[in-house]
């Protein structure tokens, strides 16, 4: 594989990580506390290499039509990356390590737009602690705003695309609640962030995780702007059960009540391996679930 995980590039390009052992409380299958390995910033950032410069060239080589490139978002490096006395040696503040990931990344899409990529992906898998009831009285304990560091991390996601030619661009965004050996890691609706992150972050497209109750219901979605798409992720990635063509046509009716069919999309709540190990599914069971989402959209947008 290319990489490890949807943040692998982000190490391998960047000088300046170090690993640092963490205990993770995941939920699901298996789940519980697990030690995992994330990156802190132990030194000062460079980056040494593009983060897509093996997936690029492969995708272009070998792409039928369009494609979409991803690249982390700055603002998960705030909450996954930034360790007190290790970061704050070099960056005495999280807006100081703000505004170099945010060079980091920036540079990285004025490149793939020189390249031709014209859909361009940040994943954000940590806003969802900001919509999570227990990561949120987690933070306020440490005696953190969970609501100031929200608006500090969309703001830090909007610099990136500052400058970037919009013309036959795509700019999306996907929120993620993890995506490990069927497991996650953050549970809640997008109630109480919805209104800073569809009013303020400055993408074309939201997709969002809808497959299970976990992500509360579509009311927030009422609060989209106009012309803005949202990506419904009805179809779970972490499960083996096939979802019925009828279930989903009736879920994305439900959408439709609170924003138009038009800005409506269909697709998998996340990808089927966020990380190598994966989730407890087979390669047929990616194959029917891809078929079904395929197969669906066009009956309802064609």
């Amino acid at each position: 594989m290319r990489r490890g995980s949807w943040a692998t590039d982000m190490a391998e390009a960047v000088d300046g990580f170090v690993p640092q052992r963490v205990e993770l409380e995941w939920k699901g299958p298996g789940g519980g506390r697990e030690g995992s390995t994330l990156r802190a910033a132990g030194a000062t950032l460079k980056k040494t290499r593009k983060l897509n410069a093996h997936e690029l060239p492969f995708l272009k080589k070998h792409a039928p039509g369009p494609f979409k490139v991803t690249v982390p978002a700055p603002s998960n490096f705030l909450l996954a990356s930034y360790k007190a006395g290790v970061t704050d040696r070099f960056y005495p503040t999280h807006a100081d390590f703000l505004r170099d990931l945010v060079e980091i990344i920036h540079d990285e899409i004025q490149w793939l737009v020189s390249e031709g990529v014209t859909y361009i992906q940040l994943d954000a898998p940590y806003y969802s602690h900001y919509l999570d009831p227990t990561q949120r009285e987690r933070m306020r304990q440490t005696e953190r705003d969970p609501d100031a560091e929200f608006e500090n991390g969309i703001e830090g996601d909007n610099s990136c695309f500052r400058g970037i030619p919009r013309r036959n661009l795509t700019l999306a965004l996907h929120v993620c609640r993890g995506n490990n050996r069927s497991r996650w890691y953050t549970e809640g609706g997008y109630d109480v962030i919805a209104e800073k992150l569809f009013g303020r972050l400055d993408v074309d497209t939201f997709l969002l995780e809808y497959d299970t109750q976990r992500a509360g219901g579509f009311e927030p979605l009422r609060l989209v702007p106009r012309g803005k798409n949202v990506v419904l992720g009805l179809v779970t990635t972490k499960q083996p059960k096939l979802e019925s063509e009828d279930e989903l046509r009736l879920r994305i009716d439900e959408a439709a009540r609170f924003i138009p069919l038009e800005n409506l999309a269909l697709s998998p709540q996340c990808g089927f391996a966020s990380v190598a190990a994966g989730n407890l599914v087979s390669e047929d069971d990616q194959w029917r679930k891809l078929e079904l989402v395929v197969n669906t959209a066009r009956k309802i947008w064609e």
